[in-house]
């Protein structure tokens, strides 16, 4: 199966186009495009070798490594890290086991949970400061709390040390619900088809999205840094 299943194509005769492998490959997969075979190259579950012109071309191995990638989305909702990592151990030889036997993958971790007397003692903060937060809107009011909570409230301190409080930081909240919503308008496409693959497909790519909106908002952050401290 590893060697079926190589990333790479040797060039030479039978190769496949595109439009060929989506021939090949759409009467078990109906919803499959062009853009989602890219999306899946770029995402580098396959790796298509390529002509002078440009042009992409797919060994059958290339198929197959596809057929089970849409596969693992379509029946059993995997995202395309879990997919990759499993393809990559078989390409190195490995037995890995099935990822559809593993615990499913979530973009919610629980880990550990926190009453909130070992969230203040964990944070260093005070239960003042806590209340702040929360009646700031950047806790919740909950029962425990997990880890994002602990590392957000010791940001609260450290904030707080230089005079910035949490009301100050609604805007900051106000600002990430936006990139929610910029997300969400995003992916609407995926998310309101009916096949699983899309779903998983839009797992894969959110975080993607959320990461670049970060890196956008911290090369602004550090241009208007640069203007206040030149």
């Amino acid at each position: 199966m590893p060697g079926a299943l190589s990333r790479s194509s040797a060039p030479g005769a039978g190769l496949l186009s595109i439009g060929q492998v989506l021939a090949r490959l759409t009467p078990e997969f109906p919803t499959l495009t062009t853009s989602k075979l890219r999306f899946l190259e770029v995402q580098g579950i396959v790796t298509p070798t390529r002509t002078e012109s440009g042009y992409r071309k797919f060994s059958s191995a290339d198929v197959d490594r596809l057929r089970l990638a849409l596969q693992l989305q379509r029946d059993h909702y995997l995202p395309l890290n879990v997919i990759r990592e499993y393809l990559s151990d078989l390409d190195e030889g490995r037995e890995p086991t099935h990822p559809a036997q593993q615990p499913p993958p979530t973009i919610h971790p629980q880990g550990r949970r926190y009453r909130r007397d070992e969230l203040l003692r964990t944070a260093g903060a005070s239960l003042q400061l806590f209340n702040e937060a929360v009646s700031s809107g950047i806790l919740p009011a909950a029962e425990s709390f997990g880890e994002p909570s602990v590392t957000l409230l010791r940001a609260v301190v450290s904030l707080e040390g230089h005079g910035i409080e949490p009301r100050h930081l609604r805007t900051v909240r106000q600002s990430a619900e936006r990139d929610v919503s910029l997300i969400e308008q995003a992916l609407a496409p995926l998310m309101h088809r009916p096949d699983p693959s899309s779903r998983a497909q839009a797992h894969e790519v959110g975080p993607e999205l959320a990461r670049r909106l970060d890196e956008v908002r911290a090369i602004f952050v550090r241009a208007a840094l640069a203007r206040l401290l030149p």
